[in-house]
This record gives C-alpha cells, structure tokens and sequence, in this order.
C-alpha cells in the first residue's frame, strides 16, 4: 500500500459559488448545488450530487470521467430532459443569463432549450429521425422558435448547413440520415443545435463514434463557430486528448460528483485529485513506452443507488486511508483549482512507477518487410511465418438499377494486400471506416471467401481447404469482434458461450470442457460465479474480456481482434490492453489488431500497416510509422490523433486530413488519396503508385512521399 499523501486543506464554499463570474460580470450559466434523482425499479439513483460551476460567454467547460459518472445526466438536467421518474431536487440552481430555470413551467422551459441553450447528441444515427429528411429536421427548430414560413426555415437550414461544412447543403436537403456518412450525420446535429444561435451549446460525446481524421474536423468546426457565433460551450467526453485542445476549463466528475475543477493546463500538469492522475496515466499515447504496463484504475465505480459514506472513489484509490472510507470530502481549495480529496496527488504519475509489460519469450518470426509478395519474404527468412496474405481482393457487388452502358458496379473493399505475420507477433492495421480493415480481417479467419489471392497457414493455402479439414483448421483462426454486446448469444449464459466452440468441435468431456471454461474465465480475470451470468448482466469491459476468453478457448494461433477497445472507456481501455498482451505471452498467439486509434495500435503492435480504401498504402515498424511516416496518409493520421497535453494540441498545424472517404464503390484513378492529398499532382490521377523501400521493413507507395526512399527498384507494380 503507497503511503498516504498529506491532508488536504479545510473545507471551503461550493465551486463556481457567488454571483459573479471571475472577471467580476455575471456569468452567463451559472449552476448552483445541481442535484438529480432517478426513481428506477431498484432503488433511487442518486445520478447528479451537488454539482456547482459557471460557464461566460465565449467558453468552453470539458466534463470529463467514466461512464456513468453523471456527465450526460448534468446535460441533460439542464436542458431538462431528464429520463423517466428523474426530477431535479429542491435547492437547485440553474440560471442563464440570470434567469432560473429550475421549476420554469414547461411551455416556457421549450422556449429556452433549443433557442437559448441547445444539445448536441452522442449518436447522430439513433438521434436523427430516419423518416425525415434532414433538411425538414434542421428547419424543425427554425420553425418552433422563430415563426418564419416554411419558406424561410428552409432557407434558415440550408445556411446552417453550410456553415457546418456540408458540401452543397441546398442540395442536400431532401436527402435523408442513411444516405450520409458519419461525419456528415455529425455536422448535421450539429446544424440543429446552432439553427436558432443559441448562448450555450452542450456537446455531448460529439466525436466518440467518428474517425479520427473526422473527428479532428467536428471539433476544429466547433471551435470556429464558438469563436464566430460568441457561444459557450459544454464539451462532455472521456476522450482526454480532446479535452486538452479544446477545453478552456474542466470538471472531472466521478460517481456524480465532482471530483476536481481547474483550468486546463494545471489539470493536465498538476492535477491533486488521484482520479484524474489515474484518468490521464491510463491513456495510451503515441509515445507510450509499449514495454511497460499501462497503469489502470481496478474496480469499477460505486452503486449510485447505494448509501455514499466516505470518499466515493476510495474504494479504487491507492492512497486511501480509513478517514476516506468514513468521512466525504467537500470540494475544497482556491477557485482557480478545487478538488476532493484528503490526501490529494503532485501532478502526473511517473513513468519510472510503471511496471514492465510481458514480453513474447523464445524466438519470433523475423519482421521481415512487408512486400507485394510473401513469397519474397520466404527467400530472406529461415522461419516459415505464420500467416501470408498474398494479393487479397474482395468485391461486393452494388444491387440496384443500372443505366443503361453502365458495367457491373462493386464495392472494392480489398484491392491487392499483401503482407505477412510471423509467429507471436502483432500486425496493426489502421485506417479510416470504409477502408477495408475489418473485410480483410474477415478474409483472414475465413469468415470470407476472397475473389482473388489467397491466405496461407503455415504453408497450407485456406482457400483449397474444405470439409473436416476446415473445420479443423479454424481452431487456429479466432476472431474477437467490435461490439461484444451484439457478438455474444444474449439468450445464453456466459458458461455456454465459453463452452460452444469445445462442444462443436468434438474437444474433451463434458466435466473437462467445464474445467476449460472455468479456467478462461479466472484467466481473463472474471469470477467463477460469472459463469452463470447473461452477457446483459456485464459492464462492456468485462463483456470484451468474455469476448476474448471465448477467442482463446481453441488454444488458436491467431486471433484478429477488430476495434477490441473502441467502444470502452479510457481507464476500462488500458485494462483491456494489458490483458491482450499479458495473454499473448501466455498462449503464443499472434494478433492482428484493428484499429482507427493509432495510440492503441502502437502500444500493441510490433509492425503496422495503413490501410486507404482497400490497399495497404504504409507498412513499417512502429517506430518507422510514428517516427518516420514517408506517406502523407499516414502523416495525417498522426496528426488528427488526440494528443492529452494542452500545448501540443494547441501546437498543431490544421487538422490533419480534409474532406470525406470516395466511395468504395468508385475509388478515384491513380493513387485513390489524391482527391484529399495536399502534394497530388496530375500524375497522381494517371498513374497508381508502386510500393517502395524506405529502409528495412518498411515501405509506402507514393509518388511524393515526405522521405527518401532507399535506391532500389520498386516491391510491387499497381495492380
């Protein structure tokens, strides 16, 4: 046990308390002891206690912490659509603008929100009406608040529309959700929010579900429109990287409280609470030393519908003493920087404190460069790999009408790849959604057939293997999938998911098979009593360690794992990423990791390649992709990525990539980056670039790359 830090100082008034704001004006939203109740079927949820804090004009608040920690429910509450049975409690406060909005009758609390304060949802998909077009959604609001005709609301949207960025938004109007990217059903969100120019918008999570690279233009938008319209803005995310550019000021909450409050550059470099040291130690980061163990928070947060006595976070805490378990802290210390804590940190965690991370023992496949042709690989290796993809295509052919002279049309989703995988190494595949990733990850495990090319085990090609022989040849190919909530049978206890693969392929008794899925269980770290639970009744971490227990039941030599952590929080992510590899040294396996979060991919794996609409255009070593990226691809990947440090993030040039992903289904001639390449010329149109050298193992197909390229003729012609 680390010994106790020093008390922290005696107690002091609520954050944010007083009725003005710190440059002596009062403040446009001012939230005074905010608490909200939730009368559920198993008790009452104490969701949001006693949260106080102000937010001007022009200013931007991050609410940052795990799920469930109360950071949608504050939205929420102040806008006031709180879920069934919520109610926010008698001594509230929320005033915009000096007025209250707790207990303003509901036909006028509808004349505030969406015109004086607007929300922008997680998920634009499930958030937008799918039988409405988006341009009679984005005028909805004009024509509530404003009393305009119908003319002139939809006038209002199509402004709105391009000042989101949505190209030729008059055009677009009759277009319908499913018919637009992400990014764009993003942008479209954002155009409800800001139709009637509201003074506060809440984003809430407003780029958890984007690439990167589309991430980096909502919150490069959202800054602009900030700084042009003059609003505030509440940005809730547990993304810390996107805190760090973007946030002037933060409140980290934990269990419904908040737990720190500071400016952001003393948050992120001299954070007192343990909470937020463990938060931000527990992010991987580009530069993250991958052999040594990413710290985690253990446990989970507390039953809000249970008693809070003591310190809600003491429970996880290292520092905890018997006062945190049996004494709350108040929300103590000046008003620049309050936090709740007893014994609060000194700024980040070293890294020197951070244990080394298991490594593969005995010999490895050599990482050999990844060229066109396994075969090539072969004749400069003693050791036979793995696995070799060897100019993989896969094609989906587009149903519907075609006019007449038009040819077949398909879906390119794999064009030409080509790589190898040795034994006990990890191959990275990164790239934006659309790109192919998981189609090839498919082909791999023989989930799909491929229309040209093949993949070799060991030497046995899959695509010549059929019968029994298939059957037994998938024990070594396993998959662990994105979403382990839908990938596992909700109507089968976790005992029968773990048990199925033994059964069906004929492998022990039935008190061994038992033994076996008992022994997966504890290995993935879950109890033995998990055995006779329903995947529901699991928190989304322990369902993606289900996932993985599964994957490993067949004693596989590959799994491929697709966006294994994308869907988890931060703290629950670093957990995860521990496990693969403490799982990978136990069982020998090799991995190939999909990922559009090149942070978690260099942590995890030994040799990378990008992926752009359905061919490898990078491969490398991570060091050779992080440090050393010769394609401008690759370049602007590394630069839309989150960084967690306030001055790097402000330090960036742009945004990274620009623009939208071409269709699959009609990829630009030539190099298909061109259309968003700031170095394409006309010879990038006529003429598909080869892969070259650019040092051992790593290769690049650019006609202008951003390094030298080794003297030496090119791996591969265009296919």
């Amino acid at each position: 046990m680390t010994a106790p830090r020093p008390a922290a100082p005696a107690r002091g008034p609520a954050a944010g308390a007083g009725d003005e704001s710190r440059n002596g004006m009062p403040p446009l939203l001012d939230v005074q002891h905010l608490t909200t109740r939730i009368r559920t079927s198993r008790g009452v949820v104490r969701a949001v206690e006693d949260v106080s804090f102000q937010l001007e004009a022009g200013e931007t608040l991050g609410l940052v912490g795990e799920s469930g920690c109360g950071k949608s429910m504050t939205g929420l509450s102040l806008m006031g659509l709180l879920p069934p049975g919520g109610r926010i409690a008698e001594g509230s406060s929320i005033r915009l603008d000096g007025r209250e909005l707790v207990g303003l009758p509901a036909r006028e609390l509808r004349r505030v929100r969406g015109n004086d304060i607007a929300m922008v949802f997680q998920d634009p998909m499930t958030s937008l009406d799918p039988t409405k077009s988006i341009g009679h959604q984005v005028a909805e609001p004009v024509l509530l608040h404003r009393g305009c005709t119908r003319a002139e609301a939809a006038e209002r949207a199509a402004e709105v529309l391009g000042l989101v960025g949505l190209p030729h938004p008059r055009e677009r109007l009759d277009d319908y959700p499913h018919q637009l990217s992400g990014g764009l059903r993003q942008r479209v969100l954002i155009a409800m929010a800001l139709a009637n120019e509201p003074r506060v918008l809440i984003a809430d999570e407003p780029t958890t579900a984007l690439d990167v690279t589309i991430q980096a233009q909502i919150l490069a938008l959202l800054a602009d429109l900030r700084s042009r319209l003059g609003m505030a803005m509440i940005l809730i995310t547990h993304d810390m990287g996107v805190t760090a550019g973007h946030a002037d000021r933060v409140n980290v909450m934990y269990a419904g409280r908040i737990a720190e409050s500071t400016g952001t550059d003393r948050l992120f470099h001299g954070m007192r609470h343990p909470y937020t040291q463990s938060l931000l130690a527990s992010v991987p980061r580009l530069d993250q030393d991958p052999d040594r163990r990413l710290p985690t928070i253990p446990g989970l947060p507390p039953d809000l519908t249970g008693p809070a006595d003591g310190c809600r976070f003491a429970d996880r805490c290292a520092y905890a003493t018997d006062r945190c378990r049996t004494e709350e802290p108040a929300l103590t210390g000046p008003p620049e920087h309050r936090f709740a804590c007893w014994h609060p940190t000194d700024g980040p965690r070293p890294a020197a404190d951070l244990p080394a991370a298991p490594r593969p023992a005995g010999p490895a496949a050599p990482k050999a460069a990844v060229a066109a042709s396994p075969a090539d690989d072969l004749r400069k290796s003693a050791v036979r790999p793995l696995l070799e993809a060897h100019a993989l295509v896969r094609e989906f052919p587009v149903r519907g009408a075609r006019l007449p002279g038009q040819g077949r049309r398909v879906v390119h989703a794999v064009s030409g790849v080509s790589f190898t995988l040795g034994h006990g190494e990890t191959f990275g595949l990164v790239g934006e959604s659309g790109c192919g990733k998981t189609t090839l990850g498919r082909l791999l495990v023989g989930l799909d057939r491929p229309d040209a090319g093949t993949v070799t085990l060991e030497g046995t090609d899959l695509g010549q293997v059929r019968g029994r022989e298939l059957r037994r040849r998938r024990r070594d190919l396993q998959m662990v999938f994105q979403d382990p909530f839908s990938s596992l049978d909700p109507r089968m206890r976790v005992g029968g998911i773990l048990r199925e693969p033994l059964r069906i392929q004929g492998i022990g008794t039935a008190r061994e098979q038992k033994a076996r899925v008992a022994e997966l269980l504890a290995e993935v770290g879950l109890p033995e009593r998990g055995l006779d639970l329903f995947p529901h009744e699991f928190s989304g971490g322990q369902r993606q360690r289900v996932g993985l227990a599964r994957a490993l039941a067949l004693n596989p030599r590959l799994i491929v794992a697709d966006e294994p952590v994308s869907a988890l929080d931060v703290s629950v992510r670093a957990q995860v990423l521990n496990l693969m590899k403490r799982l990978q040294v136990s069982h020998g396996v090799s991995y190939v990791v999909i990922s559009h979060d090149l942070a978690v991919v260099r942590y995890l794996a030994d040799r990378i390649g990008v992926m752009y609409l359905g061919r490898l255009v990078e491969v490398g070593s991570a060091d050779d992709i992080h440090l050393r990226a010769a394609h401008p691809y690759t370049a602007g990947l590394l630069e839309a990525v989150p960084v967690p440090d306030p001055a790097a993030e402000r330090a960036k040039r742009g945004t990274g990539i620009t623009g939208e992903l071409p269709s699959p289904a009609a990829p630009p001639s030539g190099c298909r980056f061109r259309t968003r390449c700031p170095l394409a010329t006309d010879r990038c149109a006529a003429e598909e670039p080869a892969l070259r050298s650019f040092g051992p193992g790593h290769t690049a197909a650019c006609h202008f790359p951003l390094r030298g390229p080794v003297a030496e003729e090119p791996l591969s012609a265009p296919a």
